[in-house]
């Protein structure tokens, strides 16, 4: 024998590997004792769920997907600022009914984006409790989408065929009022 000490490489879990987890992240999370706020994007929705940690695996309690909008007359894109506001709140709505107070965020691999912290400010105005720093809530004018109105009249009809949907024609020219109108659809039906 020689005398020298054979180092064994430790393989990370798959996940990890994959760049699918960060397991320092989500210790911090479960540990908060808390349901947790999940908010995912896929090339075509939103995802929002709350979720229970427990011993033998997590938990969903609710989920809502940005196309459930389209229910409450919605008319624009099913990803932008506006619709993740809108589908925070329609979240937010749904996990007030559940008797959930508090819960904490986890954005997964991309926290840094807008849309999520929409989301969030959706919740939020829901009546959740979701600590986060008023900094990286997006302004009220990005969340009634004066921003996507602004663009949408400065494009050409060309390039607005390119851009824009059929669908959405009619959304965009008035953005920030329908927005409201969908608000306050989502509003009412908590109160009945």
């Amino acid at each position: 024998m020689c005398g020298c000490v054979a180092l064994l490489k430790r393989t990370p879990p798959k996940r990890r590997r994959m760049g699918l987890t960060n397991y320092r992240k989500r210790l911090k999370l479960v540990k908060s004792n808390l349901p947790r706020l999940v908010v995912r994007r896929t090339n075509r929705y939103i995802i929002v769920q709350a979720v229970q940690s427990m011993a033998g695996g997590d938990r969903t309690l609710m989920t809502v997907v940005s196309n459930e909008l389209r229910k409450l007359g919605w008319n624009g894109g099913l990803k932008n600022t506006p619709a993740a506001y809108l589908t925070g709140l329609l979240a937010g709505t749904k996990i007030r009914a559940l008797g959930i107070k508090k819960l904490v965020a986890d954005l997964g691999l991309f926290p840094k984006a807008s849309r999520s912290y929409a989301v969030i400010k959706g919740v939020i105005d829901a009546g959740v409790i979701v600590p986060v720093s008023e900094e990286v809530l997006p302004p009220k004018e990005r969340l009634k989408g004066t921003h996507i109105r602004e663009y949408f009249e400065k494009t050409s009809q060309e390039t607005f065929a390119k851009i824009f949907t059929k669908v959405d024609r009619e959304a965009y020219s008035k953005l920030e009022e329908h927005v409201e109108e969908v608000k306050q659809k989502i509003l009412s039906e908590v109160s009945k």
